[in-house]
């Protein structure tokens, strides 16, 4: 499945009411480690069809940032039934994202 871009016009559609768990990767394009974790997300997006992957940019989601109170980056969420389940900072390797899943 493709990794969907996440807007604060499609959140609610795509996170809050969406029957799968979903992971959320907070990222910016100068940010070193997130360009390392992107591969990765994108890798777990295509392998899992029971999950959906979005990725939210958060120099232009300011306001989904602040809702996640998203203080470093690389940031992980996970969402399960409009709820954060778990979350993770920085760069992790593939398993340790899947880990995050479970």
């Amino acid at each position: 499945m493709a990794v969907t871009v996440i807007t604060k016009e499609n959140f609610e559609s795509e996170v809050l009411k969406s029957t799968k768990p979903v992971l959320l990767d907070f990222w910016a394009s100068w940010c070193g480690p997130c360009r390392m974790l992107s591969p990765i997300v994108d890798e777990i997006a295509e392998e899992n069809a029971n999950i959906k992957v979005g990725k939210v940019n958060v120099d232009e989601q300011p306001e989904l940032a602040q809702a996640f109170k998203v203080m470093s980056i690389p940031m992980l969420a996970v969402v399960k039934d409009g709820k954060v389940t778990n979350t993770s900072v920085g760069y992790k390797a593939k398993a340790a994202v899947l880990a995050l899943l479970d």
